[in-house]
C-alpha cells in the first residue's frame, strides 16, 4: 500500500498544512506528526498565492523574506522523510515554482525527496499536460481540487489522472476566511464519493475541533491550514508547542469518527 492508502485506510485522516520556511519548519513538522497529523501539506512560498487568504499570504512573504528557495524545500522534504518514513508528504503551491526548471526535473526531485503528492493550485485539469505526466512518471500523485462549482459535467476531468486523495475546497473563495455550511459539505462529499473511490478530504475554513469532527463524520479527511499558520505567526520559533496542542485536539476530534 502507498503511504496515502495506509493513512486513509484507518478512517478519517487529519491533513495539516504549514508553509515551508515560516518559523522553524522542521520542528513545526515534527510537532504536527507527533500530535497526530496523518498527512502533511507543505506550502511552497510564492509571491502571488491567489487562492490563499491573509494568513497564508503573510506566511509566504515571511518565508520568502528569509530567502527560502525550491532547493530548501526539497531539503526539508528529504529530512522530513528520513525522520518520518510513514507519513505522507504533499507539496502544495503554484505552477511557477513547479515548472521553472522543467516538470521532469520537478517530478524527479519530488520522488528523490520522498514527496508523495503535489497540489498545484493554478493548473486546471484541462491543462494536465503541463505537469501531470511528469509527476505520474515519477510515481508522485497529482492531487486535484474540487469546489462547490464543480458540476457533473466537469467532475470527470477533475478525477481523470488524480490520485492520492481529492481535496474538496468547501468554499468559493480564499483560504481561512469563512466556512461552508455543513449541509452543503455533506451534499458535495456524497456526490464526489459516488463518482470515485479516491478519498475525499475537505478543507478551507476549518479551524476548530468541533468543525473538524462534523466534517470527519462524512468525509475521508479534514484539512486544516490557516489556523496552524496563524500559530506560527503568533509564536515564531516557539510555535511547536502551540501547534502540538491544537493538532492533538483536532486529531482527537477527527479520529473519534473512526470509532463511530
Amino acid at each position: 500500500m502507498s503511504r496515502f492508502e495506509t493513512a486513509f485506510a484507518k478512517g478519517p485522516a487529519l491533513v495539516c498544512f504549514i508553509t515551508a520556511g515560516d518559523g522553524d519548519t522542521a520542528a513545526n513538522l515534527d510537532a504536527l506528526v507527533e500530535a497526530g497529523a496523518d498527512v502533511i501539506e507543505l506550502g511552497m512560498p510564492f509571491t502571488d498565492p491567489m487562492a490563499d487568504g491573509p494568513a497564508i499570504q503573510e506566511a509566504n512573504l515571511r518565508s520568502l523574506a528569509k530567502g527560502t528557495r525550491t532547493a530548501d524545500i526539497f531539503r526539508m522534504a528529504r529530512e522530513f522523510r528520513a525522520r518520518h518514513p510513514e507519513t505522507p508528504l504533499v507539496l502544495m503551491g503554484y505552477a511557477n515554482s513547479m515548472v521553472a526548471r522543467g516538470t521532469e526535473w520537478f517530478g524527479d526531485e519530488c520522488a528523490k525527496a520522498g514527496v508523495d503528492g503535489v497540489i498545484c493550485v493554478d493548473i486546471p485539469p484541462e491543462e494536465d499536460a503541463e505537469l501531470g505526466p511528469a509527476l505520474r512518471a515519477a510515481g508522485v500523485s497529482l492531487i486535484r481540487l474540487a469546489t462547490p462549482t464543480t458540476d457533473a459535467a466537469r467532475l470527470p476531468a477533475v478525477l481523470e489522472g488524480s490520485s492520492g486523495f481529492l481535496y474538496y475546497v468547501s468554499v468559493a473563495g480564499i483560504t481561512g476566511t469563512q466556512q461552508a455550511a455543513q449541509a452543503s459539505i455533506e451534499e458535495m462529499v456524497g456526490k464526489l464519493k459516488a463518482a470515485s473511490s479516491i478519498p475525499v478530504a475537505v478543507g478551507f475554513g476549518v479551524r476548530t475541533p468541533e468543525q473538524a469532527a462534523a466534517i470527519a463524520a462524512v468525509a475521508d479527511g479534514v484539512v486544516v491550514g490557516s489556523a496552524l499558520v496563524d500559530l506560527v505567526k503568533q509564536h515564531g520559533d516557539d510555535a511547536p508547542g502551540p501547534l502540538r496542542e491544537l493538532t492533538a485536539a483536532l486529531a482527537q476530534a477527527v479520529h473519534a469518527a473512526r470509532r463511530v
